[in-house]
């Protein structure tokens, strides 16, 4: 009789141990395969915060507590200035978006067509964010709205005290200033004490349908 010999123990895999990261981003469409573990990250335990992206711009570029997340890109520049920036970029725009549908005005500001902006109050909840850039962008190249040739107003947009992500030095020629504590764009828009607002987000005062506040390019999409 015969016995084979046992076989010679084989070494034991060596243990890897996975990069574990954060990233703080919406539920879009783009990345939600990420959000629902859907598909694996080679060497990395991956977790998904879906996060208002309000919330995550502030956190992240006042405070750095992500280890990754999407970032305003205006925000992203104002950060470069830094003395020690703390961010590195990478080319992938989750949202991107036509902003002429982010001009609302008030019924009665007498404000028919982009050139009546001059002159006008125009609330922004931040002077920095990316929408509001592209909109000040469009309005002064396309239909020549000089960017001061509007007082801005800044605050919350539907609830008071917002402020802005990061430190911001502007030309003197920008006229800006926050709006009264305790009061909101949206209901400053709706009273008319400010012409217009610039926003990504629809104002509650224009969602309500009350007709006192409308759209500057209500067929935005033909624009």
């Amino acid at each position: 009789m015969m016995v084979a010999a046992p076989a010679a123990a084989q070494p034991a895999p060596p243990q890897t141990t996975k990069l574990k990261l954060t990233l703080a981003c919406w539920d879009y469409d783009r990345t939600r395969a990420l959000l629902e573990s859907r598909v694996a990250l080679d060497g990395i335990e991956l977790t998904y915060l879906n996060l208002v992206i309000e919330e995550t711009f502030f956190r992240m570029a006042r405070y750095h507590e992500f280890d990754a997340s999407e970032m305003s890109l205006s925000s992203y520049v104002v950060s470069l200035f830094a003395d020690k920036p703390q961010f590195i970029a990478i080319p992938v725009f989750p949202s991107r978006s036509f902003r002429h549908s982010g001009i609302y005005i008030n019924a009665n500001s007498g404000i028919r067509e982009p050139k009546d902006l001059v002159g006008k109050r125009v609330g922004c909840a931040e002077y920095q964010l990316t929408a509001n850039v592209w909109i000040r962008g469009i309005l002064n190249d396309e239909y020549k709205v000089p960017i001061s040739s509007v007082t801005t107003y800044t605050g919350g947009l539907e609830e008071p005290g917002r402020e802005e992500k990061l430190s911001i030095t502007l030309p003197p020629e920008i006229k800006i200033q926050p709006i009264p504590a305790g009061k909101t764009l949206s209901q400053m828009l709706e009273t008319g004490e400010i012409d217009a607002m610039y926003t990504p987000r629809a104002p509650s005062s224009f969602i309500s349908g009350s007709g006192k506040v409308r759209r500057l390019f209500q067929n935005y999409a033909a624009v």
